[in-house]
């Protein structure tokens, strides 16, 4: 999977705005394909609960360690070979990859067999985001690169929705099982699209003497101690693991959550969870990318503001949501919450990418997704479902006796009502307790917005729009295209 060097490209290639367009459509169904491979789970988390007799602990893991532990191992190697080979060509590996163990998780027969399929998943999906960052990055110029990264976020809310939608309705019609093998199989056409119809450009085309410098692709010692010497992007990195441990542990048990609060059906509460985290999560990430490019041309401090003063403020309305015993007023609560906290994307991986070589892209994108996947997506759900299951043992006679009565279908359960409502508080006050780390993420990303200016002051988030190409064509050379 080596590059092509064999007929050199110009150094900077007119790229069609036709072509820009879709290049973003279609990396954003790949990565929605990726989404909705990892979320779905959350969807059918009450059929395969009951269907396998795991508790919410064991739920989380499936949902979180299990697919985040193998994710972050295999992000690292992935996202250093996107630094030196073929980035089209490992993306549609990679799709094919993950859809194949994302229709095996439906043949699972027990909760280990689940886990390895889960982390099957991870390894594929680890290649996607790294060499899909460093694409979009020599695709488009800083100062419109917030924007395009956060259009590429787009992909997690779509994913959602179609995990919400799809995979309830699949799992209502034809069970949890079908609806992953379902789900899983179309992931191969796109990986087949990408493979044919996207085109591997020129590294640093818009980074000017970076990008000559950068032709060699730095030790990986370098990246970290780029990233770790620039305090911007390292208290960007920190929020966003934070954050990310508080909202995906909130995001997991959401469908969850309506079931035992509200008593929603698992086709309701799939599309209440779609409407919530999928539109509130496609609003928040287009209006954090779009806002942080539009305001950061008067002042770079917006790239970290916009989902500092968003995760902090995101904090009550989460924590009123969940207090609430309103369906709507929750539903609506929820909605507004997920707006506001899912800015973050954008505008982090904006100020990281600033911080870097082009040839370091990929490899701060796996990065951050280590740290977000392992102690966000890996620890977060597993940590709220425990937490959960405690509070819930509590609300019950303990929480081993709680484990024991209360395993498997209500139907036959003679202490069923007593379950349900120790359940019910369990998972509510878990959600609420996990409000607090989006304060704590909120935090940080203020703090970076102490040194944003300074760090990037030779980089490359733009106090003014640059015209297209930045520097002269000799500036950048074509000899490691």
């Amino acid at each position: 999977m080596k590059e092509d060097t064999a007929a050199p490209r110009p150094a900077f290639e007119k790229t069609s705005a036709l072509y820009k367009v879709w290049l973003l459509v279609l990396l954003v169904l790949v990565y929605a394909c990726s989404f909705l491979d990892r979320i779905v789970i959350a969807v059918l988390a009450r059929p395969i609960k009951a269907d396998l007799g795991l508790s919410d602990f064991q739920v989380g893991l499936l949902g979180g360690l299990s697919f985040a532990l193998v994710y972050t191992v295999a992000g690292l190697p992935l996202g250093r070979l996107a630094e030196r080979t073929h980035r089209v060509r490992l993306i549609a590996v990679c799709i094919v990859i993950w859809s194949a163990f994302a229709a095996l998780c439906g043949m699972a027969a027990n909760f280990w067999q689940m886990v390895l399929f889960r982390a099957g998943v991870g390894i594929g999906e680890a290649g996607c985001t790294p060499a899909a960052h460093s694409l979009i990055g020599d695709q488009f110029p800083p100062h419109r690169r917030a924007t395009a990264l956060a259009v590429y976020a787009l992909g997690v809310p779509i994913g959602v929705l179609a995990a919400a939608f799809g995979g309830g309705w699949l799992a209502q019609t034809f069970g949890w099982r079908y609806a992953f093998i379902i789900l899983g199989l179309p992931g191969i056409l796109l990986g087949v699209l990408t493979f044919l119809t996207l085109r591997e450009p020129a590294r640093g085309r818009y980074d000017g003497a970076a990008g000559a410098a950068s032709a060699e692709v730095p030790p990986f010692s370098e990246v970290l101690r780029r990233l770790w010497a620039k305090r911007a992007a390292r208290h960007m990195i920190i929020g966003t693991a934070i954050g990310a441990f508080g909202l995906q542990a909130i995001n997991q048990f959401i469908p969850i959550y309506l079931g035992r609060i509200f008593g929603m059906s698992l086709l309701q509460a799939g599309f209440t969870f779609g409407i919530t985290v999928g539109v509130g999560g496609f609003i928040g990430i287009a209006l954090g990318g779009y806002l942080s490019d539009l305001l950061a041309h008067r002042d770079k401090r917006w790239y970290s503001w916009v989902p500092g003063f968003a995760s902090v403020l995101g904090a009550p309305v989460a924590y009123l949501a969940f207090a609430q015993s309103s369906e709507t007023l929750a539903i609506a609560g929820i909605f507004l919450f997920l707006v506001l906290v899912m800015s973050w994307n954008g505008p982090t991986f904006a100020v990281v990418h600033a911080a870097v070589h082009p040839r370091m892209r990929a490899s701060s994108t796996a990065v951050v997704l280590l740290v977000m996947s392992l102690i966000g997506h890996g620890l977060g759900p597993a940590a709220i479902g425990l937490v959960s299951d405690t509070l819930a043992g509590h609300a019950f006679t303990g929480t081993g006796a709680y484990l024991a009565a209360c395993a498997g279908p209500a139907a036959s359960n003679p202490q069923a009502t007593a379950c349900a409502a120790a359940a019910a508080t369990g998972i509510r006050l878990s959600m609420i307790c996990f409000t607090v780390f989006l304060v704590w993420a909120g935090l940080h990303y203020l703090w970076a917005a102490r040194s944003l200016r300074e760090d990037t002051r030779a980089t490359d988030l733009p106090q003014t729009r640059p015209a297209e190409p930045p520097l002269p064509l000799a500036a950048i050379s074509p000899a490691r295209q």
